[in-house]
């Protein structure tokens, strides 16, 4: 294992396997998940973002392509809330326990309800951030599912979804 982050270590002691991803991260790049699919060579619609959403009182995790856009109103209907806001940044980070755009949805500091778009069942494997910035991990939906807790939603809007 190239770099030992809290997502590597949990996917270790599940038994899950997984491939890493490491790669160059530019330190003026904001989209960081549109960053690594290129950066990797890989398909947008492939690499998943990780993103903190407040719905209600809870914190979730949304987990969607990188080639499409969080749909709040279907995140929030998919976990029976009402109203879902962007999380704040500073939040995210304590809560994760990993840097914005270096947030895994493996491993975090706190566990919380998460939730992965429904096109990530299209592909054989999928990428998610592995903890760090410029680091990837590629793993089965199936397996992203049993690492998280996740359900399956249709959160995603501008993807294959749609």
């Amino acid at each position: 294992m190239a770099l030992g982050t809290p997502a590597t270590v949990a996917l270790d002691s599940l038994g899950i396997v997984f491939t890493t991803h490491p790669y160059d991260h530019h330190s003026t790049a904001t989209e960081f998940g549109l960053e690594a699919a290129s950066e990797l060579g890989i398909e947008p619609e492939r690499v998943f973002k990780t993103l903190m959403v407040a719905v209600d009182d809870h914190l979730v995790v949304a987990v969607v392509p990188v080639s499409g856009k969080l749909d709040l109103k279907a995140l929030a209907a998919a976990v029976h809330g009402k109203k879902a806001l962007m999380a704040d940044p500073h939040l995210a980070q304590r809560r994760t326990g990993y840097v914005v755009g270096g947030i895994s949805p493996i491993g975090q500091k706190t566990a919380h309800r998460t939730v992965i778009d429904e096109t990530a069942e299209l592909f054989d494997t999928v990428l998610v951030s592995g903890g760090k910035r410029g680091f990837d991990i590629e793993l089965s939906p199936g397996d992203l599912v049993r690492a998280t807790g996740a359900t399956i939603s249709a959160i995603a809007r501008g993807s294959l979804s749609q």
